[in-house]
C-alpha cells in the first residue's frame, strides 16, 4: 500500500470533497480517501498496482479534476523502438507518473505527472540510470500547483468583473428606471450563462451522477428567476386564464450570481492564505549548494547532494541538507525551526540543519540526511498530515452536508407550494421569492470550511512557533485535560549536570582547583568531565596544566601528575561524606567530585542537575489555569520531594523505571483523571502514548518530530504553555466557525421561507438572501485566518 497526496481541482463546497470521497472509495485497491475542501487537496492509500490515470479519468467524469503538468523533452540514446518501450515501462513504475509516451521517431517523452509526487529531474535520473539521457529545458520548472490556482482565482475574478458591470444597470434599470424588458434580457443572459457557468457546470455534473451539491441550489434558484422572466418578456401569453402576472426578475437572477462569485472569489483568495505556513517552510529549502567534486567545490542542484558529500557553506546562506560540521566555526540561525531567537554557536562536530542559516564564517558540513530525509522535509510532512486529519466535529459535519443540500431543496419546493396555495395575491410572486430565497440563502460551504481552514491557519501558525500538533483530534484533547504530568530530568531540569560551588579544603584558590580537575578531565569522555569542562569554558579558563602518566580508573575517576604532585580527580567515598556536614550539602540532590592531591583531599566539585529557570514559572501558571500538575520520576523519593518543593507541585510519584512510567499514567486514568504527559520523545515513548495527551519536547532540533501528540521543537519549557494555548484557540476558533455555520443556516432558512412574513410583514428579497450566503463562508474563511496573528500570553 502506498500513501499518496493529490491536488484537485474545481471543488466549490464540502459536498463536492464528499462527491470525490465516495467516488474513490468505489475503486478496489483504494484503502482509505480523505479530501480536505479547504486545502483542495486528497491523500489516498492505495494499492502501487492502481493506475493514477484510472484515478485522475473516475475523478474528471463527476466533474473535477486533479493538477498535472503535461510536457515532451527531447530524449538522446535511443537506438531501436526497444529504447523507448524500455523507457515507457520504468516510467510508468513512478509514483506519480499519469500518462507516458515515448515518440522513437521524434526522440521525444511526452509525459503527464503529478508535480506534487514527482519532479521531472526524477524522471530524468530513472532516463539517465537506463543509459539515455533526458534533455531539460534551463527555465526552471515552474510551480504548477500554484499556476493552476491562479489560472482558476484569474477565471473566477473575470466573470465576476464582467458579471458586475453588467450586472449594476440591470439592478438600476428594474428598481428605479424601469428600463425594458428586453434590454434587461441581453444584459442579464451574459451573466446567467458566462457568469454562472461554473455553477451550471458542477450543477450538470453533479445530477449527472445523481448526487446534490450548493451549485444546484445556486443554479436552480437563478435559472427559475431567468426563466420566469423571460416567458414574461417574450411570452407573456403563457400566463392568460392563470392569476399570474407577466412580471420580470432579472435583477435577482443578476445579482445573485455576481455576489455569489464575488463570495467564491474572496474565499478562494482567502484560503489560499491558509497554506501560508507551508509555503514558508517550503521556502526554506535552498535550490543550490557548493558541493566537492574532484579538488574544487562546484555548484550544483540540492537534488544531486548524495549523503557524505562534503559541502561548502559561505555566510548568510541556507544550510542545504542535514549534516555534521567538518571544518570552521560559525553561528547558526535554527530559528525557522525551533522558534529560538537567538544563533547557536556551532563548532566542528556539531550537526546542523536544512533550510538554517549560516550567520557568520564559512563552514564545511558531510551530509548525513538528504532530501525527505531531512528534519526539515519531516516537519513539513507531519504538518501536511495533521492538516489534513478530521475530528470527530468534522466527521459529524460531513455527514450533515452529505444531506444538507436535498433537505435544503426539499424546504424551497413545500416553501413555494405553501406560498402559492395560501399566500397573499399575488401569491405566485411569494411562491417564487421564497423558492429562490431558500435555495441560495443556504450555505454548506461554511459548514465544511468551518474545521479545515481553521486547522490549516492553526497548525500551520504552531509549526512556526516550533509547535508540532499531530492532527485534529488533539485539539480535542487538549480540552479534555485536568492532569499535566512532567517527567523530571531533561523536562523539569536540563538533564546534565553543572558545577553549583568548588569547596576548597587547604586553602586552595577555587580556579586553581577547577583548572586541576579540567587538566585531567579533557582526557575523559564521562559526562562529569564535560561538565566540569563547559565550566571551565564558561569561566574562561582553557589554559591547562601539564599532565603526565595519565590512567582512567574505570568507575572511580582519573589521576596524573601535575608538576611533581599526583592527583586524583573522582568519587568522594560515602563514608567521608559525614566530614562534610559543616558545608551544608545537599547530597541527595548533588553530586560530588574530590580532588585529591598525594591521596590527600584538598577540594570539592559539587554538580546538580538544575532546575530549568522557567520551571517553577510554568508550573504555577498551568495551577492558575486549573490544571494539576505533577512529577514523575526514576529518581529517588528524598530528589523528587525537593524538586516537587522547590516547585510547588500538585504531587509526585518517585522511584518509577521507565517501563514502569506508562502504568502510572494508566493508575491515575483508572482513577478518572484525564492526563497530559510531558517528557523526552524518545525514552518517555510509551508513556506519552498512554496519557490521553502526549506532549513531546525535544532539545531544539534533536527531536523524535512523531513521537507525540504535539511536539515542541524548541526545549523552552514554556513551549508546553503556547502550545495549550494554541490548542485552545484554534479549538475555539472551530467552535465558533461552527457556530456561526449552523447558526447561520437555522437562522436564514426559516427567514427566506417566509417565516417572518405573517408577524412582521417581512419576506427576505432573493439579491439579500444571495449576498448574505456569498459571505457566511467568507466570515469563516476571514475568522480562521486571525489564527495567524495569534499571540501567546508568553
Amino acid at each position: 500500500m502506498e500513501k499518496i497526496e493529490l491536488p484537485i481541482l474545481g471543488m466549490s463546497c464540502a459536498g463536492c470533497a464528499l462527491r470525490i470521497e465516495n467516488t474513490l472509495k468505489e475503486i478496489d485497491g483504494i484503502e482509505d480517501v480523505s479530501v480536505n475542501f479547504s486545502l483542495e487537496r486528497a491523500e489516498l492509500i492505495l494499492d502501487k498496482k492502481i493506475s493514477l490515470k484510472y484515478v485522475k479519468e473516475k475523478i474528471e467524469e463527476i466533474g473535477y479534476g486533479i493538477v498535472t503538468s503535461k510536457v515532451n523533452f527531447p530524449v538522446l540514446g535511443m537506438t531501436c523502438i526497444n529504447c523507448a518501450k524500455r523507457i515507457e515501462q520504468e516510467l510508468s513504475k513512478v509514483l506519480g507518473v499519469v500518462d507516458v509516451n515515448v515518440d522513437f521517431a521524434q526522440e521525444k517523452l511526452f509525459l503527464e505527472y503529478v508535480p506534487t509526487l514527482v519532479s521531472v529531474k526524477d524522471i530524468k535520473r530513472v532516463i539517465d540510470n537506463l543509459g539515455y539521457e533526458l534533455l531539460l529545458e534551463n527555465k526552471e520548472i515552474e510551480d504548477v500547483v500554484k499556476e493552476a490556482r491562479e489560472k482558476e482565482l484569474k477565471d473566477i475574478k473575470r466573470r465576476f468583473l464582467i458579471s458586475l458591470i453588467l450586472a449594476i444597470p440591470v439592478f438600476l434599470g428594474s428598481m428605479f428606471f424601469k428600463f425594458n424588458p428586453v434590454f434587461l434580457f441581453l444584459l442579464t443572459t451574459p451573466i446567467q450563462f458566462y457568469g454562472g457557468y461554473p455553477f451550471y457546470k458542477s450543477a450538470y455534473s453533479a445530477i449527472k451522477h445523481r448526487f446534490f451539491d450548493m451549485n444546484t441550489l445556486v443554479s436552480l434558484g437563478t435559472t427559475s428567476s431567468y426563466i420566469y422572466s423571460v416567458l414574461s418578456t417574450f411570452f407573456p401569453s403563457v400566463f392568460s386564464g392563470t392569476n399570474v402576472r407577466p412580471e420580470v426578475y432579472y435583477d435577482s437572477s443578476a445579482i445573485i450570481i455576481t455576489f455569489v462569485l464575488l463570495g467564491r472569489f474572496l474565499e478562494k483568495k482567502a484560503k489560499s492564505k491558509t497554506s501560508q505556513a507551508i509555503n514558508k517552510l517550503l521556502s526554506l529549502k535552498p535550490e543550490t549548494a557548493f558541493v566537492k567534486r574532484g579538488d574544487d567545490f562546484v555548484e550544483i542542484p540540492v537534488e544531486e547532494i548524495f549523503k557524505g558529500d562534503i559541502i561548502l557553506i559561505k555566510p548568510s546562506v541556507r544550510i542545504p541538507v542535514d549534516g555534521e560540521i567538518i571544518d570552521g566555526i560559525s553561528y547558526i540561525d535554527e530559528s525557522m525551526l525551533t522558534g529560538e531567537s537567538l544563533p547557536k554557536e556551532k563548532r566542528v562536530g556539531d550537526k546542523v540543519y536544512e533550510g538554517t542559516i549560516n550567520m557568520s564564517g564559512v563552514i564545511k558540513i558531510r551530509a548525513e540526511k538528504v532530501g525527505q530525509e531531512t528534519l526539515l522535509s519531516r516537519i513539513i510532512r507531519k504538518v501536511e498530515e495533521a492538516q489534513n486529519t478530521k475530528s470527530s466535529v468534522q466527521r459529524l459535519v460531513d455527514r450533515i452536508a452529505n444531506v444538507f443540500v436535498p433537505i435544503v431543496l426539499a424546504i424551497a419546493f413545500l416553501t413555494s407550494v405553501v406560498w402559492y396555495i395560501w399566500g397573499p395575491s399575488p401569491s405566485y410572486k411569494y411562491a417564487l421569492f421564497s423558492f429562490v430565497s431558500v435555495l441560495v440563502i443556504a450555505c454548506p460551504c461554511a459548514l465544511g470550511l468551518a474545521t479545515p481552514t481553521a486547522l490549516v491557519v492553526g497548525i500551520g501558525k504552531g509549526s512556526e512557533m516550533g509547535i508540532l500538533i499531530n492532527g485534529a483530534e488533539v485539539l480535542e484533547k487538549v480540552e479534555k485535560i485536568d492532569t499535566v504530568i512532567f517527567d523530571k530530568t531533561g523536562t523539569l531540569t536540563y538533564g546534565k549536570l553543572k558545577v553549583k560551588d568548588v569547596l576548597s579544603l587547604k586553602e586552595y584558590d577555587k580556579e586553581k582547583l577547577l583548572k586541576i580537575a579540567g587538566s585531567l578531565e579533557r582526557f575523559s569522555e564521562h559526562p562529569i568531565a564535560k561538565s566540569i569542562l563547559e565550566e571551565l569554558k564558561i569561566q574562561d579558563l582553557l589554559d591547562f596544566y601539564e599532565v603526565r602518566n595519565l590512567r582512567e580508573q574505570p568507575g572511580y575517576g582519573i589521576e596524573g601528575y601535575i608538576g611533581e604532585d599526583k592527583y586524583f580527580i573522582g568519587r568522594i567515598e560515602d563514608y567521608l561524606r559525614e566530614d562534610y556536614k559543616n558545608f551544608n550539602l545537599d547530597f541527595a540532590i548533588s553530586n560530588l567530585v574530590g580532588i585529591y592531591k598525594n591521596g590527600e583531599l584538598v577540594g570539592i566539585i559539587v554538580l546538580q542537575d538544575q532546575l530549568r529557570e522557567d520551571a517553577k514559572f510554568v508550573v504555577e501558571r498551568l495551577m492558575d489555569k486549573g490544571y494539576k500538575v505533577g512529577m514523575l520520576t526514576g529518581d529517588k523519593k528524598e530528589v523528587a520531594e525537593e524538586v516537587s518543593k522547590n516547585l510547588g507541585l500538585s504531587f509526585y510519584i518517585s522511584e518509577v523505571l521507565p517501563e514502569e512510567k506508562a502504568e502510572k499514567i494508566l493508575e491515575l486514568q483508572k482513577e478518572g483523571k484525564k492526563v497530559a504527559m510531558i517528557g523526552d520523545g524518545i525514552n518517555d515513548a510509551v508513556a506519552l502514548a498512554q496519557a490521553d495527551l502526549g506532549i513531546a519536547m525535544g532539545n531544539g532540533t534533536d527531536i523524535a518530530i512523531e513521537s507525540g501528540d504535539i511536539v515542541l521543537v524548541n526545549s523552552d519549557l514554556k513551549g508546553v504553555l503556547r502550545a495549550l494555548e494554541l490548542s485552545e484557540k484554534i479549538f475555539k476558533t472551530i467552535k465558533w466557525n461552527l457556530f456561526w455555520a449552523f447558526i447561520y443556516n437555522v437562522i436564514g432558512i426559516p427567514i427566506a421561507s417566509g417565516l417572518l412574513y405573517p408577524f412582521f410583514g417581512i419576506l427576505l428579497n432573493p439579491m439579500f438572501a444571495g449576498m448574505a450566503m456569498a459571505f457566511s463562508s467568507v466570515f469563516v474563511v476571514t475568522n480562521s485566518l486571525r489564527l495567524g496573528r495569534f499571540k501567546t500570553s508568553v
